[in-house]
Parts: structure tokens; C-alpha cells; sequence
């Protein structure tokens, strides 16, 4: 701030001034009229105005670089609001950008910069795509118009994206791996356990061409696919993942990918849990060797008969530390019983060779799982009696899990005749098996550890299939429009960087809020900015708001964050030693 004077005919009058640079000109602006010459001199018993208005101008400055000056904003409701000019941003992006630097994504970005040589800002974008995937997740030209509503709006322009995009797709590889090591230096990783798992991503484009591809949709979607493939830590963080066609046996695409872990990510001790749909042969004998190790659900209606016996055997179960063994006949004949032991988890084991593999069997059994499949079933039943009664026409085809496996077809008549339409019914058959296995769960491993342990490891599965829901839906990477495999690479690259990102985020505050709330939070921190005074916070503070600023040491709660404040705050959110350790 400095000091103008203004002279007319009839007075000299002294003013406090801003220099001012926004949108690339310079301006200023008037903070206070002081008043005219004659009546500060006067207030002063005939001292100097001008050198008590530079004192003073003097003192304002330093209260501001010290943060404590109060400031005044004036409008007038007789001046109209300027056209095109944006005044709220968003600043839940500055606390991802923490993690994004912490991380060393910048510093990926510059060495991948200097292997290709080309002129736009990869690290602008790829942060960028990365802030908006979580927050405002759209297609790639939204994306670039979205990201004008970050405190940083950036200055690339669309056909820089779509160029980055095949750099992307290119350096996916280089990318994970370079992210896994930078992440050793900013906290720790739990390598020991990995989960691996698969999910399908259906396209609005109907045409099969490269990644593509008809296969069978986890949603049931009539839409051609493509195939991810993750890694998790066992703390919950992605690690690594890979793209394949939509036809692709999910059950051959763990190998590949786990060899790239061991070759580049220099891993070598680990134990891999997955489900059952991939838990082949194959995939259980590669971790059955060296340091390595498998969990794997078990199917129950898969087992042999003799192990099926064994299994649904209601004598021979464990309790945790507890000794002997327990019947769960008496949970069915002994209500007190029953609800004395309704959150236990009881378990039984044994080694089984199959296929040339020695093998551990663990069967856990618990009444509240019991009652969870039972309640699952009672609505399915409901859906298949209303189809029934009132539109048998759509029945159709459906998969083993369908409601509409409980619905029997007959196309002959009590008397042998050939009916003149199908008729349908609950099969009361299929309802009986099926509820013979309520509250049992298979676990197959080659690990020699106390079973409850096993048991506990395999729970956390529950993990990786809540990454997969999140980037479906809060990060809505389906459907995709993109048709070129290498921008579809990318897209998916985006999408697993955006969700590392949050992962830590959730971390980084204990894990104390939901997904929604974090995300619907973050997406509302918003500022209005006036002109060069500062940013005015235009959010809720709560509970919520005080973890972030706790956590990451950032501080936006303040009734105006000053512009020099806020540029201060914009180098710490870029500061590598912002670390993600606690």
C-alpha cells in the first residue's frame, strides 16, 4: 500500500492505495480516503499530513505482512456486477494438492517432460485431471472448463489434454512405479499383504474395436467392456493396476501384474488375497513358492462331498480363545443361547490336497452372517413372486446370482400335455439348498498362521471392492466416452492416481468420515474473492473442516484469507515436506 494525492480546485486530498495485477494487467485501487489535506491538518494541530499518512500507511503494512489488520470492503448497490468475471473458487483442491507434491507427482511429471521434450505443462494437467476427477468429474473438455474454478485456475488449453493423454497412456508404467517409490520416502507401506481384484467398465460406444470389447459386465450392462486389474497395500492404498480387453479371463491378468510388481516395484515377500472367481490353480501354485504366499475365498457349494460334509458339520467349531469345541445345533435349540453368540465368528480347519497344492481349509460360520443371506434371500424371493405374478414375459435369461433363480419353468401340463404357454413358479427346492449354506464362508491358504489372523486378513477384501464402487461412482469413470486405447490407458491412469490420492487423504484423517461426506465437503469449500483484498470463505466450518486444517496445517477458516496469506498458503500445499506422516 502506498500514498496518493489527488489536487482540484478547491482541495488536495490524501488516499491509501493497492497496486493491483489480475489477468495479466495492472491496476489499482483506493483501501481509504484519509481525507483532504485542510482536514487532517487540522485533526493534527497543524502537523505534517503527509508525513503522519506515510507513518500510518507505514503501520497498515506491516500489520498486513504480520496478518493482524482488519479490513473493509465497501460496496455499493447502485454499481452493477461485472460481466465474465468469475468470483467463487473452490479450495478443497489445496488439500489433495498437499498429498499430489508429498507424493512427487510433479517431480514424475518433470522427468517424464524431459523424455519427450514437448512444450505444455504436463504437471498442470495431469494435477489438474487428478483435483477434478474426485472433485467435478466429467469428460476430458469439462474437465479443462471446470478446473477455472479452483483458487489456481490453470492457462492449458484442450488440445494439450488430449496430447498429455497419450503421454500418459505411455508413461503408465513408469508412473506407478516412480509413485510407489516416492511414496516410501513420504510414509510407510504395508506390502506384506496385497489384495488383487477385477471389475469391468462398460463404453456408450457400442462398436467392439481394440480394449473394447463384449464380455461378461459386472453391472450386466448389453456394452462393450474393458478389464482393470488393482493392487492394494494392506492398508487399504491402491498400488498398481493394468488394462485389458473386455473379453480377458479376469483369471490370467493377476500373473502379469504381479510380476511387474516384483520386477519394478522391487517387491518379493508378500501374501496375495483375493476372491474366489481368482483363485485358479494356476494363481495359487505362483504364490505357492519362495516368499511367497495366497488367501482365497473358498466356494462351499464347489467342495468335494466329503469336504462338504466336513464343512456344514454342525460339531468341531472353535471359538476365539477359547478351548474345546462347540455344536451349533444348540445355537438353533437355545434362544439365550443364540443371542449370547450372535456376534461370534466360529471356525474349524484342516489341510486338503488338491491338484497337487497342500492347502489349508478354514470354515467360519456366524449367526449374523446367517441373517444378513437370509435377509438378502427374503427380498430377492419377494422380486421373483412379483415377476411371477405380474410380468412373466421379462424373465428372460439371468446369472447365477439373479433373483430369478428361484423361478421355475414348466412348458407341460400336470397331465403330460405340451402347454400352450410356460408357466412359472417359486421353486421351493432351490430355497431350501441355498439356505443350508447361510452364514458359512470358506477360506483356502497356504499360510500357517493362526487362523484368526487369516480370517482378519480376508475381511479386509471388503477394501479394494469399496476402491472399485468409489471410482464408479464418486469418481464416475464409467461410462466412458473415449475411444482411442491409448486415452483410454489414460483415463483409467487419471482415475487410479485420483483414487491414491484420496486413499491418503482418508489416512491422513484417520479414517473418521465417510467417502460422500469427504468428497461433498471438498466440493463445497468454496471462496469469494474481492479484488485484492482476499478470500472471503463461503463454507460450512465444522468438524470436518477443523480435521483438514489440523491434519494438513492449512488454515482457511478465517473470516477473509488475505491474498498474501493466500499465496503463502498455495507454496506450503506445494511443499514436498508437507509429508503424509503423522
Amino acid at each position: 500500500m502506498r500514498l496518493k494525492i489527488t489536487e482540484s480546485k478547491n482541495a488536495k486530498s490524501l488516499y491509501v492505495i493497492r497496486s493491483t495485477y489480475e489477468n495479466g494487467k495492472h491496476s489499482s485501487e483506493i483501501v481509504e480516503k484519509l481525507g483532504t489535506y485542510a482536514e487532517i491538518f487540522k485533526k493534527l494541530d497543524g502537523n505534517d499530513p503527509i508525513a503522519w499518512a506515510k507513518a500510518y500507511i507505514k503501520e497498515l503494512n506491516e500489520k498486513e505482512k504480520a496478518g493482524k489488520h482488519d479490513v473493509s470492503i465497501t460496496f455499493s448497490p447502485a454499481k452493477r456486477i461485472e460481466k465474465n468475471k468469475q468470483v467463487l473458487f473452490n479450495g478443497g483442491y489445496l488439500f489433495l494438492q498437499a498429498i499430489y507434491y508429498a507424493l512427487g507427482l510433479d517431480s514424475i511429471s518433470k522427468k517424464i517432460s524431459k523424455k519427450h521434450k514437448f512444450t505444455f505443462d504436463l504437471n498442470s494437467i495431469l494435477s489438474n485431471l487428478l483435483y477434478a476427477r474426485i472433485l467435478f468429474p466429467a469428460s476430458k473438455l469439462a474437465t479443462m472448463q471446470l478446473s477455472q474454478k479452483f483458487l489456481e485456475p490453470p492457462s492449458f488449453e484442450i488440445q494439450h489434454v488430449y496430447r498429455a493423454l497419450g503421454i500418459i497412456a505411455k508413461e503408465s508404467d513408469f508412473i506407478q512405479s516412480e509413485l510407489y517409490k516416492n511414496s516410501l520416502r513420504a510414509t510407510t507401506r504395508n506390502t506384506n499383504i496385497l489384495y488383487y481384484d477385477c471389475t469391468n467398465y462398460f463404453f456408450e460406444i457400442e462398436q467392439e474395436s481394440g480394449l473394447r470389447q463384449y464380455g461378461i459386465s459386472k453391472e450386466h450392462r448389453p456394452n462393450p467392456i474393458v478389464q482393470m486389474g488393482l493392487f492394494m497395500d494392506g492398508d487399504g492404498i491402491p498400488l498398481a493396476f493394468n488394462i485389458s480387453k473386455g473379453n480377458t479371463n479376469e483369471q490370467v491378468t493377476l500373473t502379469p501384474l504381479e510380476e511387474k510388481l516384483l520386477k519394478d516395484f522391487e517387491l518379493s515377500k508378500l501374501v496375495v488375497c483375493t476372491d474366489a472367481g481368482l483363485a485358479s490353480t494356476a494363481n495359487r501354485k505362483f504364490n505357492d513358492k519362495k516368499n511367497r504366499a495366497f488367501i482365497t475365498t473358498q466356494s462351499i457349494k464347489k467342495l468335494k462331498k466329503y469336504l462338504l460334509q466336513w464343512a456344514l458339520d454342525k460339531s468341531g467349531w472353535h471359538q476365539p480363545g477359547i478351548d474345546g469345541t462347540f455344536d451349533l445345533a444348540k445355537l438353533d435349540s437355545d434362544e439365550t443361547l443364540a443371542e449370547t453368540y450372535k456376534n461370534t465368528t466360529f471356525y474349524k480347519e484342516r489341510w486338503i490336497n488338491e491338484n497337487g497344492l497342500e492347502q489349508r481349509l478354514i470354515i467360519t460360520f456366524s449367526l449374523k452372517y446367517r441373517n444378513y443371506q437370509s435377509e438378502i434371500r427374503r427380498t430377492q424371493i419377494e422380486r421373483a413372486i412379483k415377476l411371477v405374478q405380474k410380468n412373466p414375459q421379462k424373465i428372460g435369461k439371468y446369472n447365477q446370482n439373479d433373483f430369478k433363480r428361484f423361478i421355475s419353468k414348466k412348458s407341460v401340463t400336470p397331465d403330460g400335455e405340451i402347454a400352450e404357454k410356460n408357466l412359472y413358479s417359486i421353486d421351493d427346492a432351490i430355497i431350501t439348498h441355498e439356505q443350508s449354506f447361510d452364514g458359512y464362508y470358506g477360506i483356502c491358504t497356504n499360510l500357517e498362521d493362526d487362523a484368526l489372523s487369516i480370517i482378519h486378513i480376508n475381511h479386509q477384501r471388503w477394501e479394494i471392492e469399496e476402491s472399485f464402487r468409489i471410482m464408479k461412482s464418486e469418481f464416475q469413470a464409467r461410462p466412458v466416452f473415449l475411444s482411442r486405447d491409448d486415452r483410454i490407458h489414460a483415463h483409467f491412469t487419471t482415475c487410479f492416481l485420483a483414487l491414491i490420492l484420496y486413499r491418503f487423504l482418508e489416512k491422513k484423517l484417520d479414517d473418521q468420515f465417510t467417502c460422500h461426506r469427504i468428497i461433498d465437503s471438498l466440493r463445497n469449500m468454496n471462496f469469494y474473492k474481492f479484488k485484492s483484498e482476499g478470500f472471503v470463505p463461503a463454507y460450512v466450518s465444522d468438524d470436518f473442516t477443523d480435521a483438514l486444517h489440523d491434519n494438513f496445517q492449512i488454515q482457511t477458516d478465517l473470516q477473509i484469507v488475505t491474498t498474501q496469506e493466500m499465496k503463502n498458503i498455495f507454496k506450503f500445499s506445494k511443499n514436498k515436506k508437507t509429508l503424509l506422516k503423522k
